[in-house]
C-alpha cells in the first residue's frame, strides 16, 4: 500500500559523515555540567562574603574555586561582584545549587567535589535556618 523511500534523508545528507563534528564523552559533559554548577555556587558565595563576611565563606569560596578551575582544565572562574539581596534568600539559592552539585558530583564519582557540595548543602541549610528566625 505504502511506496518505499527511494531516496536518503536531507538530515543525514546535511550532516555527512558522523566524524564532521566533535563529540564529547558522558565524562566530559558531566565535567563541564558540575563546573556549571560549582561556578554558580562560588558566584553566590561570593555575594554572601560581601554581605556577611566570614572565614567559613572564605575558605569555601577558596575550595569552590579550586574544584572548577580543576573541572575546567586549569582555567579559572570568574568572580562575582556584590549585588544587593537577602542573605536568607541567597542562602536559599546556594543551598538549591549545592545540591545540584551534589547530584552531578554523585553521578561521575567525583568525591571530593561531592563532600564540598555535601557540606556546603548543611552550611547553608544551616544559615538559612538562623536568618529565617531572627
Amino acid at each position: 500500500m505504502y511506496e518505499p523511500i527511494r531516496t536518503k534523508s536531507v538530515h543525514s545528507t546535511m550532516a555527512g559523515p558522523p566524524s564532521d563534528f566533535p563529540h564529547r564523552t558522558r565524562e566530559e559533559e558531566l565535567d563541564i555540567q558540575l563546573a556549571g554548577h560549582l561556578a554558580a555556587l562560588l558566584a553566590v558565595t561570593d555575594e554572601l562574603r560581601g554581605l556577611t563576611p566570614s572565614t567559613d565563606l572564605d575558605a569555601a569560596a577558596t575550595r569552590l574555586a579550586e574544584q572548577v578551575t580543576r573541572l575546567r582544565g586549569g582555567r579559572t572562574p570568574v568572580r562575582a561582584s556584590l549585588t544587593v539581596r537577602q542573605p536568607a534568600t541567597l542562602h536559599e539559592r546556594a543551598h538549591a545549587l549545592a545540591g545540584r552539585a551534589l547530584v552531578v558530583a554523585a553521578s561521575r564519582a567525583d568525591t571530593a567535589a561531592a563532600i564540598l557540595a555535601a557540606e556546603r548543602m548543611d552550611a547553608h541549610a544551616a544559615a538559612t535556618e538562623l536568618t529565617t528566625t531572627a
